[in-house]
């Protein structure tokens, strides 16, 4: 079966809400054979990622960056992991009232450094997130897993 790792950081309502639409879409009873296992930032591993098939994402902008959280994922994970995920899929969503584009940006340097392919448009969030911003959301789930069905 293969798995689907959602590393996040959510400390926020809105951060919540987008998370539990991620979590829906890639939990849809259409998509088969996919094990979605979620992780806080700060307790993911290298090897929840060496284990996992795909990766979703999700942070807040922080003073114009990803969060502190998903940074100390990233600087957990990156050597550990850069050779033997190559190539395997992402996605990720950001939350932000303003600025979010250092948060994206950041996430794109270090993805690309890590190799992985994007395999959905990130999906960014300025303030309270609208119904078309959780079903974006919810695409963004759902695309990823069922990229990953057999």
């Amino acid at each position: 079966m293969a798995r689907l790792l959602i590393v996040h950081h959510t400390p926020s309502p809105h951060l919540a809400a987008m998370l539990d639409a991620v979590l829906s879409g890639a939990t849809d009873p259409e998509i088969s054979g996919v094990e979605v296992v979620r992780e806080p930032a700060l307790s993911a591993t290298a090897s929840d990622v060496l284990a996992a098939d795909a990766y979703l994402l999700g942070t807040p902008a922080n003073l114009g960056y990803m969060s502190g959280a998903l940074k100390h994922f990233f600087d957990t994970i990156y050597y550990p992991c850069l050779e033997a995920t190559r190539k395997r899929p992402f996605g990720y969503y950001v939350h932000g009232n303003q600025g979010t584009e250092g948060a994206t940006k950041s996430i794109d340097t270090v993805v690309t450094g890590l190799g992985w392919q994007q395999a959905a448009p990130a999906v960014v969030v300025h303030g309270e997130p609208t119904k078309d911003d959780l079903e974006a959301c919810w695409e963004l789930g759902a695309t990823v897993a069922a990229g990953l069905m057999s």
